[in-house]
């Protein structure tokens, strides 16, 4: 296949469950208020899968890692969290994509989740990742914020690869939540890889994994402003305000995005 082209789309590159393929990663030709009807429809009818909420990083690592790339392909969805792959979708033909960020997708369908009964299902949510500090904070940010959510439980891994028996002890003790959904609060790809594996370990209908999103809802980073994520910028902000930790990130990133780009769409060369 080439670099960009559109993929399981019936009738038309923005059609509803039509997928564009960017470097190899079927990315879903979505929008938010899309993400959220298929969201609440995988709830309402016991659906199971798993939700990347992807950009260039988890592209571009994609392309050594053909695991990975195979992991974003058998997600429920791959939703653009940054502007460069909205960019690729619009490219393509989808007029109605649209930014689905991490950290803004998660209170919505914290809201969404809260229904008067009768209504629908009142969503239960559990929290993977990060520390426990920052899951204790999130939930009593959550909780003042969106008054009625049903969190049902919270787990800080070990920062080390899990043991077969604590990967064992960890789906128990979420099964035994019986969440709807798992928000998984790790980096990628390693968020990416820990949704496939324990996806058939989970009786939860979704995990959604949202990076950074745990530390910023917990009020323990700070977001960029709004011009810089429109304008494709978030990761110059995010290098600033934490240089140790991410120039190595996005010295790597930044560049072979934009090669991959120029080569694709001035040079009209695919990757091979």
């Amino acid at each position: 296949m080439g670099a960009v082209i559109t993929v399981q789309a019936p009738e038309r590159p923005d059609s509803e469950g039509a997928r564009v393929n960017v470097f190899g990663v079927l990315v879903s030709a979505t929008n938010p208020p899309a993400v959220l009807r298929a969201i609440d429809r995988a709830i309402e009818t016991d659906g199971r899968g798993y939700v990347c909420v992807t950009g260039a990083h988890g592209v571009i690592e994609s392309q050594r890692d053909a695991k990975l790339k195979q992991i974003h392909n058998d997600a429920f969805l791959v939703v653009p969290d940054g502007m460069p792959l909205v960019w690729m979708l619009k490219w393509a033909g989808v007029r109605s994509a649209a930014r689905v960020y991490g950290p803004d997708l998660m209170p919505e369908v914290l809201a969404q989740g809260i229904k008067a009964s009768g209504q629908g299902t009142v969503y239960r949510h559990y929290f993977y990742g990060s520390t426990a500090e920052t899951l204790s904070w999130l939930e009593a940010r959550l909780n003042e914020r969106f008054p009625g959510i049903q969190v049902v439980g919270r787990f800080s891994p070990p920062f080390r690869p899990l043991r077969d028996d604590e990967v064992d002890e960890i789906a128990a003790r979420i099964n035994a939540a019986a969440p709807h959904i798992v928000w998984v609060g790790l980096s990628t790809p390693m968020q990416e890889r820990w949704m496939h594996d324990f996806r058939p370990l989970l009786k939860a209908n979704l995990l959604i994994g949202v990076g950074a999103a745990f530390d910023f809802h917990a009020e323990k980073l700070s977001r960029a402003p709004r011009f810089m994520q429109r304008a494709g910028l978030e990761w110059l902000f995010r290098l600033l305000m934490e240089p140790r930790r991410l120039w190595r990130r996005y010295f790597k990133i930044v560049p072979k995005f934009i090669y991959l780009v120029f080569r694709h769409k001035i040079l009209r060369r695919d990757p091979a």
